[in-house]
């Protein structure tokens, strides 16, 4: 017998279903219960609703394993009301006697136990907050842990950090003191007092090239003298009309080397980072680049069509076409400068290592390499072809025979030398001091200065004409070109142009001064 059918037999009634059983209660029960029929008793009404309540008497929830007292018709929670007749024997509600065989489980679907309501009291709420504060704090503990962590690893990384900069920092500055020690090695041996130089790694120039060096002297000395002036040549009249014609946007960034090269009518431009450039007067645009190489380009020139370059990394590099065809570290540091002999077939470089080397361009090998006393800053080759100058950041100019390397003349001057350019007279030899704003014009026969011209601003480059009656020079606030009359023996200054320069170089029969500035643009100086 089910719950419904113990039900049924207390009250009674018989259904034939429990659906029409408990449909009978809730009629009668609404109607004020079963009066009428005796059953309005306590027992029987608390019976009839408990069906519907199925609370324990006890704990007032819903039992998980529900089961009914014959006496009193309450339903209890079985393990609770089996507890509580083992020790006391009655009933937890009425107090009547009740033994286990009184107890009618009863059979019911499984129901789920609802959670209890937790937050009905203030207790309740005071243990949530709390829980809640734990779990707060908890999380404040692990992330400031995480945070401890963070800074530790960044703290790490910092340090790290730190030390790779003053790494670099050390090996930079032994790498500036190894070079710069290397510029202030001493030459031990002889003493130089006969005026011949050191020979180092070479036995000098071959015969082959000493034969170029003394016919192209016997035939330079014989007709420049002699050669007259072109008569489409520049005039100090038409010089007096020359102004800024055009300029140039920046072609390579950081030049400062410039030559000309009347064939083509174009401009060859170092710059930084190995940039070599070649820029054509007619396009006004760089035509073709090249690569010398890490380093900054300090010097470049034309041999022929082909190209020579210099860095600061102590490489000389020939182009030829496009190509590189040649490439030479034979100094140990920047070289300085770089000069071409008049025959076309010697080249010359020097260097911060106190040497200067001649290269045989006819097979683009070494021929020779000198040391001298101080390092080398600028280099000029006499019109001859006989002399190699060389400036020193001793402030001494140091003129050398080509063939012997012998030591044949030193020109002391205020401070390291920035530029020297021979006259083509052949006697005369300008130079300008690093920072300097003077010009010292030098007689090679009295070795002794004849003229000063001072530009009021330092000097960055000194170049005579082909006819050897003008000299331009370039500075920082400008250009100035100076003229000497033989007829007169007087010197004049037909020219001066407010344009900053690093270089110049003398234009097609000296129709035009073309002036390479700092921000590597080019500026063209001509009469209209």
């Amino acid at each position: 017998m089910n719950f419904f059918g113990l039900v049924r037999s207390c009250l009674g009634i018989k259904t034939r279903n429990d659906l029409e059983f408990v449909t009978i209660c809730n009629f009668e029960l609404a109607l004020g219960g079963f009066s009428d029929k005796g059953h309005n008793s306590p027992p029987v009404i608390l019976l009839y609703l408990s069906i519907f309540a199925m609370l324990c008497a006890i704990s007032g929830e819903a039992p998980q394993v529900p089961v009914a007292s014959r006496k009193s018709g309450n339903v209890f929670e079985k393990r609770l009301v089996e507890a509580y007749i083992a020790e006391n024997g009655r009933d937890p509600v009425t107090d009547e006697e009740l033994s286990l065989e009184d107890l009618v489980e009863l059979q019911t679907a499984r129901i789920a136990r609802p959670r209890p309501p937790t937050l009905t009291s203030i207790p309740s709420l005071l243990s949530v907050f709390q829980n809640e504060w734990d779990a707060l704090a908890l999380e404040t503990y692990t992330l400031r842990q995480q945070l401890t962590q963070t800074r530790q690893e960044l703290s790490t990384a910092l340090y790290q950090h730190d030390a790779a900069v003053r790494v670099i920092a050390r090996l930079s500055r032994e790498r500036d003191e190894a070079r710069e020690a290397l510029s202030k090695v001493s030459i031990h041996g002889q003493p130089n007092t006969n005026g011949d130089a050191m020979q180092v790694d070479s036995p000098g120039l071959s015969d082959a090239l000493i034969a170029k060096v003394e016919a192209t002297q016997e035939r330079l000395s014989k007709t420049r003298r002699k050669r007259p002036i072109p008569d489409d040549w520049v005039t100090a009249d038409r010089l007096n009309s020359f102004t800024p014609l055009d300029k140039s946007g920046p072609l390579l960034p950081g030049a400062r080397s410039l030559a000309y090269n009347g064939r083509n009518d174009s401009l060859l431009i170092g710059g930084k980072d190995g940039e070599l450039g070649v820029y054509s007067k007619e396009t006004k645009a760089v035509v073709e680049k090249m690569d010398a190489g890490p380093g900054l380009v300090t010097d470049a020139l034309w041999v022929g069509d082909r190209i020579v370059a210099s860095t600061s990394r102590g490489y000389v590099k020939i182009f030829e076409a496009g190509s590189e065809v040649g490439s030479f570290s034979g100094h140990a540091g920047e070289v300085a400068s770089l000069a071409v002999h008049p025959s076309g077939d010697i080249l010359a470089s020097v260097g911060i290592d106190k040497s200067y080397i001649f290269y045989d361009l006819t097979s683009n090998t070494i021929a020779t390499q000198v040391l001298t006393d101080a390092a080398l800053t600028t280099a000029a080759f006499h019109p001859d072809g006989h002399l190699f100058a060389a400036g020193g950041s001793d402030g001494q100019i140091k003129v050398y025979d080509v063939k012997s390397a012998a030591n044949a003349a030193n020109f002391d001057s205020d401070g390291s030398i920035a530029a020297i350019s021979f006259s083509e007279n052949g006697t005369w030899l300008a130079s300008a001091a690093k920072g300097g704003s003077n010009v010292s014009i030098w007689d090679l026969r009295k070795g002794a200065v004849i003229h000063t011209i001072d530009v009021a601003s330092p000097v960055s480059a000194v170049q005579w004409d082909y006819t050897g009656q003008f000299i331009a020079i370039a500075g920082t606030s400008g250009l100035v070109v100076q003229q000497y009359s033989k007829a007169s023996k007087e010197w004049s200054e037909p020219l001066k142009s407010a344009v900053p320069s690093v270089a110049i170089e003398w234009g097609l029969k000296a129709g035009a001064i073309l002036c390479l500035d700092a921000d590597g643009c080019i500026s063209t100086v001509s009469s209209r």
